[in-house]
């Protein structure tokens, strides 16, 4: 077991005030450092942009207890630690003869974060990551283990928790037959002929991604593609309401390839293939998720904050997720519309305009991801989320020593 101190996020951008970082081995180990501390809090691979996983006790690193992958092909599902990278699980996965239903954008993510805080994919017709939990075991104040299924009354507030219920050490995970996909490369679309069909150009593949800056137009949109398993390939259009199909670029150790060659879907759903420095590597970022049905009119409101938005922009991806029931997810009851900002390293920058920027979406009811910078307090939270009484009731009856508190949960959740 490792002990360090003064650790950043992946950004750099937030330090984290935990007392220390402990990296156990095993999930016995981490039991014991749960047992004895008065405060402690999961930690995955660091991807979230804000306090979320920090506390003033100690940080469970996860991420060094082994995958231990299981696959059950009756039940139709995979089970392995929670501090798992997907990108590094996924291939194990489809070894077996199985997939995922949906991947975020980045494979470098954990299971336990990116289950926690509600990341995602994209597709119109796809859940969030969370939707695809089956179970999860966790560590509860006395360092017992207790499993959570989909059979038990709290399963929709415990799934995404904020790391408020306790440390999540296996999670067990939904699957089908393995497929493969294909990624094809359109652009650009005019900015008014995007936002009349926004969501008709979202339902046109498997999973879309669509790119602006607030210019005049959507820059480039993806289109990643499911190839039915007795076919060699699948039809795609020439064109997307008028834009061309471009050439792409095939996987280049940077990007997964964007040339519409056909390939494991566990290379074509990520927009980076594991071995590669995700994103940019120096940002910032912003999520906000808007009902689909408000798309148009919530783009159009922030696109009016264009000239103060573009010199601290890398670029905006639009991306669409389906509803789900979990009591804290964005996607809570709504398709939705995830507006998500890649800006440049520019914090404080960035957190004088996001009050604005969130201002212009309460008529659309925007929420903000858990993990990336918001402006929004517990009062904000609390009108955007109905059963969030009910959520602090469960956290209460979990963990009434406050063992897994944070300063996050206190200051926008009100736990």
């Amino acid at each position: 077991m490792r002990s360090t101190t003064s650790e950043l996020n992946w950004s750099g951008t937030v330090t984290y005030t935990a007392e220390r970082v402990v990296r156990p081995a095993s999930i016995d180990e981490a039991a014991e450092v749960v047992a004895r501390s008065p405060r402690v809090h999961g930690l995955g691979t660091r991807h979230s942009f804000n306090d979320v996983a920090d506390t003033p006790g100690i940080l469970l690193d996860l991420t060094g207890i082994p995958t231990d992958l299981s696959v059950d092909p009756e039940r139709r599902t995979v089970t392995m630690g929670a501090g798992t990278r997907y990108g590094i699980v996924a291939p194990e996965i489809d070894r077996a003869g199985f997939g995922l239903a949906n991947m975020g954008s980045l494979p470098h993510i954990s299971l336990g974060g990116a289950i926690a805080t509600g990341t995602h994919g994209s597709g119109t017709a796809l859940g969030s990551l969370s939707t695809a939990v089956r179970s999860f075991e966790l560590l509860g104040p006395d360092g017992g283990v207790r499993t959570i299924d989909r059979d038990d009354p709290a399963f929709d507030g415990a799934v995404l928790h904020l790391g408020l219920l306790g440390i999540v050490t296996r999670v067990t995970l939904d699957v089908e037959p393995t497929y493969r996909m294909r990624q094809d490369t359109y652009g650009p679309i005019p900015w008014d002929t995007f936002t009349e069909h926004v969501a008709e150009v979202h339902a046109a593949a498997t999973s879309v991604c669509s790119y602006t800056v607030f210019g005049d137009e959507i820059s480039e949109v993806l289109l990643k593609s499911r190839v039915p398993a007795d076919a060699q390939d699948v039809q795609v259009p020439d064109e997307l309401f008028g834009a061309p199909r471009l050439p792409g670029s095939p996987g280049d150790g940077h990007h997964t390839a964007r040339d519409g060659s056909v390939g494991p879907w566990w290379d074509r759903l990520p927009h980076f293939p594991i071995e590669s420095v995700p994103s940019h590597g120096s940002e910032v970022q912003s999520e906000h998720f808007v009902p689909l049905r408000h798309a148009a009119a919530a783009l159009d409101a922030v696109r009016s904050m264009a000239a103060r938005i573009q010199p601290h922009l890398h670029v905006c991806e639009l991306r669409t997720m389906a509803a789900d029931p979990f009591w804290l997810s964005p996607t809570q009851g709504e398709d939705v519309l995830c507006i998500a900002f890649t800006w440049r390293k520019h914090p404080a920058e960035v957190a004088a305009l996001l009050p604005e920027l969130e201002g212009l979406l309460v008529p659309f009811d925007g929420r903000p991801h858990w993990g990336k910078m918001s402006s929004l307090d517990a009062g904000a939270v609390a009108d955007l989320y109905p059963r969030l009484a009910d959520f602090r009731d469960l956290v209460s009856g979990a963990d009434p020593e406050r063992t897994f508190a944070s300063a996050f949960g206190e200051r926008v959740l009100g736990t």
